[in-house]
């Protein structure tokens, strides 16, 4: 399995041992957090549903968190000290770099143990959690609501029971309720905690920053973003799989699809390859999918007027957009029925082999972009890991 947060732990105990005196060395008995994507959101409409539902708005529930488009982190930087708005400034205007996001940083205690927390823009970070974290509505309601979410070795150590509150022993001493476990993709952190909680306990505002910076290298990143902070005792930790084949053929292409219509995403992705590209891996759909839309979770319009699970641009679908899976009318840019057999469509088109050059130009034809191309293959490849 692939793992993007496999780093030590005491790179983040650097500076994660400044809440309520707790030392920094302290956590180097503590287990590196491992992430791995384990499932998709498997919700698809009902048989004759003319298009998926859109994403409920912010707000319209207690403690909604929005789900937006899934970003790949490729670096976590860690700071001794603040990072900066004008260092994040720059990070952000750095040429390789395609988002940036801070997260508070500090260590707490709960249960009587320490307790590496981060703190962040719900809305912002939860786009930048593994695809199976993002999914689960339930883990960002708790944390909108004010409560705190663990990795599971943490929970276990802890022996925490969802629902529960708990005394977090911090600058303050407020009781949170523990909402569930999940993998955070970043390196060391045992918790997670909202904005307005991170303030409540006193975290430490930007210790820490993520980078989504796909097709660059980590050694030149690595150094522009150690330029960007300066003297500061940085440390960087590489959120990448250890080893991604950039083979076309190394990404499985499933032959063996049941008959019917898919019940699921995964499902969708699966039998659209085969149906309307024969020879296209369904991971790339898979990825597109969530790259794109986080699996109908944001059918936009984007800011470039995109729409749909597969955000096709209205003059593209015009062209390319058809009736998939028996479903009979006008090809509906909103129905994933239509938008993913329409994806395989148009990437079929541009890739007429099979070798990784044709697949490259094919996801380049779907996104006029290199960084694209990278960060759908890096995530396609952690598709075949799991999957197969």
């Amino acid at each position: 399995m692939p793992r993007r947060a496999s780093a030590v732990v005491a790179v983040v105990a650097i500076a994660l041992g400044t809440v309520a005196g707790n030392s920094p060395a302290a956590f180097a008995k503590t287990r590196p957090v491992t992430t791995t994507l384990t499932s998709v959101r498997i919700w698809l409409p009902s048989p004759g549903s003319a298009a998926a539902p859109a994403a409920k708005p912010a707000g319209t529930t207690a403690g909604a968190v929005p789900m937006n488009r899934v970003v790949l982190p490729d670096l976590f930087a860690v700071a001794k000290h603040e990072i900066t708005a004008a260092q994040l400034a720059k990070l952000a205007r750095l040429r390789t770099v395609r988002n940036v996001i801070a997260v508070d940083g500090g260590a707490v205690r709960i249960n009587g143990r320490l307790v590496n927390v981060i703190g962040t823009n719900l809305a912002a970070f939860r786009s930048w959690t593994p695809p199976q974290t993002a999914a689960r509505r339930g883990i960002w309601a708790a944390l909108g609501g004010g409560g705190f979410v663990t990795s599971a070795a943490t929970a276990k150590r802890l022996r925490l029971r969802t629902g529960t509150s708990y005394q977090v022993a911090a600058a303050s001493n407020p009781d949170i309720t523990f909402g569930g476990t999940a993998a955070f993709g970043v390196p060391g952190v045992d918790a997670l905690v909202s904005a307005k909680t991170s303030k409540e306990l006193g975290l430490v505002p930007a210790l820490g920053v993520l980078i989504s910076a796909p097709g660059a290298s980590l050694a030149t990143l690595t150094g522009q973003v150690r330029a960007v902070l300066g003297t500061q005792k940085s440390q960087f930790v590489s959120l990448r799989s250890a080893s991604q084949p950039s083979q076309a053929g190394q990404l499985p292409v499933d032959g063996n699809v049941p008959s019917g219509r898919p019940a699921s995403y995964l499902d969708l992705f699966r039998a659209s390859a085969k149906m309307y590209c024969p020879g296209l891996s369904w991971t790339v759909l898979a990825a597109i999918g969530q790259i794109e839309s986080g699996d109908g979770a944001n059918n936009g319009p984007s800011s470039a007027g995109a729409l749909g699970p597969m955000q096709f641009m209205p003059a593209t679908w015009s062209f390319w957009g058809i009736d998939g899976f028996g479903d009979t009318g006008t090809p509906n840019i909103m129905n994933p029925y239509d938008a993913v057999p329409a994806a395989a469509r148009y990437l079929c088109a541009y890739s007429p082999g099979s070798s990784a050059a044709n697949l490259s130009a094919a996801i380049f034809g779907y996104n006029h972009a290199s960084w694209y191309v990278a960060e759908v293959l890096a995530l396609a490849h952690e598709y075949a890991q799991v999957y197969g």
